[in-house]
């Protein structure tokens, strides 16, 4: 559930449901359904609000880095979107040369419009700036784009989102590089990973070294198995560091903020800046409702 609001967060917040809750009152004609509505109109906008508050400030208070030089960590990147290899991925619905897409299909009926068919692609690509390179991981990441299409056919509606080669994209999430000379290698925490799997198969653990072959391992053969678990992570490190850096960009293990768009920061500040001042005007708007809907029945 929370994956799916951070993806379509941006779609949720615009997408009307509080002008439907007020048609759903002003049908029901009932003081329990008006005050119903309303405050689901309250809660609504309460959590758009907040939503777009936590996003305008953290765009704001996060300086923009260079790659080359980003800090480990949560940063925040603007370059050119390229494809992460060859060939490119292709949009699903009108099967064009994009970075990312995410597509929906809807079905004509009596009552509006039902989804039968949507989804979105998670390949990885590369944004690149003036100091060097960076794998973008989509996914989970909320996605706003003004690359949008919609048509109808067959009695179906067809909608797709894309992210297209060559635009400057802007990214902000957790920012971290593998390889490389500065690559923060963890000898304990990888020697221990990889005891943890030699233990998955005792067989062969014992067939290295239980010298004695009682069944068990002592305490001599246990420190034979650690020295060379020792020295395998010992190698494995050496070829790690030899490597050439990947700088990498995706979600924050701690649920931050993790946003890819084409629009510029300036552009999705002003965005969510409008948007927490309109669903604040709403929320007590609603407020003010409730207050006369339960003045009208005291009366």
């Amino acid at each position: 559930m929370l994956n799916w609001l951070r993806r379509e967060y941006a779609q949720l917040i615009t997408s009307g449901a509080q002008l439907l809750l007020l048609f759903v009152g002003i049908r029901l004609q009932s003081r329990d359904g008006w005050l119903s509505c309303l405050v689901v109109i309250a809660l609504i906008s309460l959590y758009a609000w907040l939503s777009s508050l936590y996003r305008l400030r953290t765009l704001r208070n996060t300086p923009t880095s260079k790659i080359a030089s980003a800090a480990q960590g949560y940063v925040e990147l603007v370059g050119s979107g390229q494809p992460f290899c060859n060939p490119p991925l292709f949009s699903t619905l009108r099967r064009l040369p994009c970075l990312w897409c995410r597509y929906k299909i809807e079905q004509k009926e009596k009552n509006g419009w039902k989804t039968i068919d949507s989804g979105e692609t998670d390949d990885s690509f590369i944004l690149r700036d003036d100091t060097g390179e960076c794998v973008v991981n989509p996914e989970n990441a909320e996605i706003i784009t003004r690359d949008y299409e919609q048509w109808q056919e067959d009695g179906c509606r067809y909608t797709e989102w894309k992210l297209i080669k060559g635009e400057t994209l802007y990214v902000i999430g957790r920012f971290r590089t593998q390889g490389g000379s500065n690559y923060e290698f963890d000898t304990r925490a990888e020697l221990s990973a990889l005891l943890t799997e030699w233990k998955k198969n005792m067989p062969a653990l014992f067939a290295r070294f239980d010298l004695n072959k009682d069944g068990a391992l002592s305490i001599e053969e246990w420190e034979l198995a650690r020295q060379a678990a020792k020295r395998e992570v010992e190698k494995m490190e050496v070829d790690v560091l030899t490597q050439p850096c990947t700088h990498i960009i995706s979600r924050s293990l701690d649920g931050q903020l993790f946003l890819i768009s084409n629009l510029s920061g300036d552009s999705l500040s002003r965005r969510y800046m409008l948007w927490a001042w309109g669903h604040l005007i709403i929320f007590f708007g609603s407020l003010g409702g409730v207050g006369l809907v339960l003045q009208n029945v005291s009366l």
